[in-house]
Formats: C-alpha cells, sequence, structure tokens
C-alpha cells in the first residue's frame, strides 16, 4: 500500500483533514505534513505526482519533494514531467529515491536507456491503460502500440516496474502474469474505491497499489488498507 499526493503549486491538489468525520483536528494541503501523518500510521514509501511537471513536460515541484524527504525517512516515488534523463537526476537530486517515466519515453528509446542508466532498478514507466488512450496517444510509430506489446517492449530494454494508471484495475490484473514472465512488478495507481478491490488486487500478483484521493478523503481507511493487503 503507497499513500499518494498530487502535488500542484507547491502544495496537496486535495486537502487532507484525516479528522473530519469526527470534526476534530485540522485540514491541511502541506505535503510533508500529510507524508508525516501516513508515515506514522505505517507507510513504507510514499509516492508523489508532479501534476504540474506532468503538464509541463518537466519537474516543476521538486522543492516540495526536498521538503518531504526532509521530514519522512520513507522512499519517495516520484512521477509527473519526467521525460529525460537530466529531468531523473533532478528529482534523485531532490530526494526521490524511485521515478516513474511519463509514457512518452517508450517511444525515443535511446532515452529510456538513459534514464536506465542513472536509475537502474529504481525506475518505473508510468502506462494508461485505457484502449482509447493508447490509440489517441501521439506515438511517433505508424500503428499504435497494444498494453502488452508495450510492456515487452520496455521489459525487453531493461525496465523492471511499471505503474498502471487511470483505473486500469481489469487491465492491471491481466497483465500480472505476462510481467512476472519478465520478472516485471506491476503497480496500480488510482481506480481502487473499496477495500475489496485491494485483496482482489493482492491476490491477482499486483506488487503495489498506489492511493491518493481515496486515502486523503477518508473514503478508504489507511490501517484498514494495510492489513487487507498483507
Amino acid at each position: 500500500m503507497i499513500p499518494a499526493i498530487d502535488l500542484a503549486g507547491g502544495r496537496s491538489r486535495v486537502v487532507y483533514w484525516p479528522g473530519a468525520a469526527a470534526g476534530i483536528g485540522a485540514p491541511t494541503d502541506r505535503p510533508e505534513r500529510i507524508a508525516e501523518r501516513f508515515v506514522a500510521l505505517g507507510a513504507k514509501i510514499f509516492h508523489l505526482v508532479d501534476a504540474d511537471g506532468a503538464r509541463a513536460g518537466t519537474p516543476v515541484n521538486l522543492e516540495a519533494v526536498g521538503q518531504i524527504a526532509a521530514r519522512v525517512a520513507v522512499p519517495l516515488q516520484v512521477a509527473g514531467g519526467l521525460e529525460a534523463a537530466d529531468h531523473v537526476r533532478l528529482a534523485f537530486a531532490a530526494g526521490a529515491t524511485r521515478v516513474v517515466l511519463s509514457m512518452s519515453v517508450i517511444d525515443t528509446p535511446d532515452t529510456l536507456r538513459d534514464c536506465l542508466d542513472i536509475a537502474g532498478d529504481w525506475l518505473a514507466v508510468g502506462l494508461d491503460a485505457r484502449a482509447e488512450r493508447l490509440t489517441a496517444f501521439p506515438w511517433r510509430r505508424a500503428t499504435p502500440p497494444t498494453l502488452d506489446g508495450l510492456v515487452d517492449e520496455i521489459a525487453g530494454l531493461g525496465v523492471r516496474r511499471i505503474v498502471v494508471s487511470h483505473g486500469g484495475l481489469a487491465e492491471a490484473a491481466s497483465l500480472a502474469d505476462r510481467a512476472h514472465t519478465w520478472d516485471m512488478d506491476v503497480l496500480v495507481a488510482g481506480g481502487v474505491r473499496d477495500i475489496d478491490a485491494i485483496g482482489r488486487l493482492r491476490d491477482a500478483g499486483i506488487a503495489g497499489i498506489i492511493l491518493g484521493e481515496a486515502l486523503l478523503s477518508g473514503a478508504i481507511d489507511f490501517p484498514a488498507a494495510l492489513e487487507a493487503a498483507a
């Protein structure tokens, strides 16, 4: 179980108020305070999405990453706007432990190799599991790839971790067996709405489940999620 924060303007895009149901405590959009809270509850790794960076195609919120790294002693996985080797270097310099590259790097194998040279096993590639998104994505190749084809392609280059986003739960589960033949971990980001889904993904061989708004809003209780994933 991996808690996540979307960073926008140096703050959490979603305000976190752990005592909202009881009307106690105070809400916060300070990402370092949110991270501290989840680490205290048992988080072993934290996922940070640079929402501004994803739009810009380059890291934007690395100062916030550094502030979080200074406050929590767990690995930080950073995604959003990481599309070049220099971006990976900047993320690591800011305090990232892992990086998740944008899907666009798949079309530039030399760039992906350069990033792998820097990050090695601490690198993942983000994949949008939606078939319509794969078709509409501005690929440089003549024919849009399939999800299975993308997994085989990046695994052949040495990638050992993928993050399937945008609610692709069924797709992620079906990919697990294929990915395991490459000794590859599959993580799921988004789409989990209840505790039962956590157990199903665990049983399907998913290596990690990234939860953001569902945790920050209180829709899913983090200690309960940890128990379901065990």
